[in-house]
């Protein structure tokens, strides 16, 4: 027989051995414990979906953020950036630029009033190019910043918590079992080896899935958390650009 097919049967058989000793331990479990293994397999299952989730929503915000810019930085007229607004509804920077521009045609509007009933020449008020408050501008950019902020940041506390709290779970099951396992050596009346491993070993599986459920969770939610970070920065410096550009056009 070939060397290398004598260790691939070889390899083949131990995992075959690991496997079968894994399910004899979680055929060990009792119902207390296989409670706790179904809560945090339910914890886990969920944050991967928040992870995967996330991380997909946050490719296509990053890309059509990208675009985003390029339109704005490359057109000469705010009404162009807000015709390809509708496209790009997942960029969070849009929802701030349709705040902003919301926010300065209404206050175009309110000017064109003030003229037309000061000056009374309604032909003269059409094209007011002059805005009532710069701070009407940098307040509707701060708040769809926080909404922005909140949408991306939405579930990211499911994963703190999950983080948090399945280790302790997992420590839960592992105390109740180890409970049992010794109340049942007492009822055997002896302590060997052969009594004490299989109830200790199947008690420490509910650690054991707990931190399976945790650090998933913790590192997907420090990376997801440092990606958001990124894109709120990005949120920070186009909300200087608008208030730059504006302050330029329309003061």
């Amino acid at each position: 027989m070939p060397v290398k097919q004598f260790f691939g049967l070889l390899a083949a058989g131990n995992m075959v051995g690991e496997v079968t000793n894994i399910v004899s331990i979680f055929m060990d479990s009792g119902p207390f414990e296989w409670s706790i293994i179904i809560i945090l397999l339910v914890f886990s299952i969920l944050s991967w979906g928040i992870i995967i989730g996330k991380l997909r929503a946050l490719k296509v915000a990053r890309q059509q953020t990208g675009i985003f810019l390029n339109v704005f930085r490359k057109s000469n007229k705010f009404s162009e950036v807000n015709s390809v607004c509708n496209k790009l509804r997942k960029s969070p920077l849009v929802g701030l630029f349709l705040a902003a521009y919301s926010e300065l045609n209404y206050q175009l509007r309110i000017g064109s009033k003030r003229r037309a009933k000061d000056d009374f020449d309604p032909e003269d008020s059409k094209l007011p190019t002059t805005i009532q408050s710069m701070e009407g501008i940098s307040r509707a950019l701060a708040r769809a910043a926080a909404i922005e902020v909140n949408r991306l940041e939405r579930s990211l506390n499911f994963l703190a918590t999950t983080a948090a709290v399945c280790p302790f779970i997992g420590l839960l099951g592992t105390v109740i079992g180890i409970i049992d396992a010794f109340r049942d050596i007492g009822v055997a009346g002896q302590a060997s080896l052969a009594t004490v491993a299989p109830g200790i070993s199947a008690a420490l599986v509910a650690t054991a899935v707990g931190l399976f459920a945790a650090i998933p969770a913790v590192i997907g939610y420090n990376f997801l958390l440092n990606k958001i970070k990124v894109i709120s920065s990005q949120m920070d410096d186009f909300s200087l650009e608008f208030i730059s550009i504006t302050e330029r056009n329309f003061t």
